[in-house]
């Protein structure tokens, strides 16, 4: 009977021994609820953004206007020039501006 006493401490020690790390993880701080989720990491820091500097001595810089395209007109009137230029026979030319105006 002394030995199955003792082998019984034993089994608790060891039990209780193998138990403890676990019951250390399981500890909740004072004030905690068992039930409350962890806090929310903190927000990023804000985007800091430097503002462009005026240059004293730079002209300033004007924005740029897009060519309007010509008319059809010019248009024709240049391709005309263009298959001249290029040695086409009349009927070879109007055939070229047409095919070139509408481009």
């Amino acid at each position: 009977m002394r030995t199955m006493n003792r082998s019984i401490a034993v089994l608790i020690i060891c039990a209780l021994a193998a138990a403890a790390p676990g019951l250390a993880q399981a500890q909740i701080p004072p004030g905690a609820s068992p039930l409350s989720p962890p806090p929310l990491p903190a927000p990023p820091p804000p985007k800091i953004e430097v503002p462009v500097v005026p240059q004293m001595d730079a002209a300033p810089q004007r924005p740029s206007a897009q060519v309007g395209r010509k008319s059809f007109h010019d248009r024709v009137v240049d391709c005309l020039d263009d298959g001249a230029a290029a040695g086409l026979g009349p009927n070879q030319r109007a055939t070229y501006s047409r095919a070139c105006a509408n481009r």
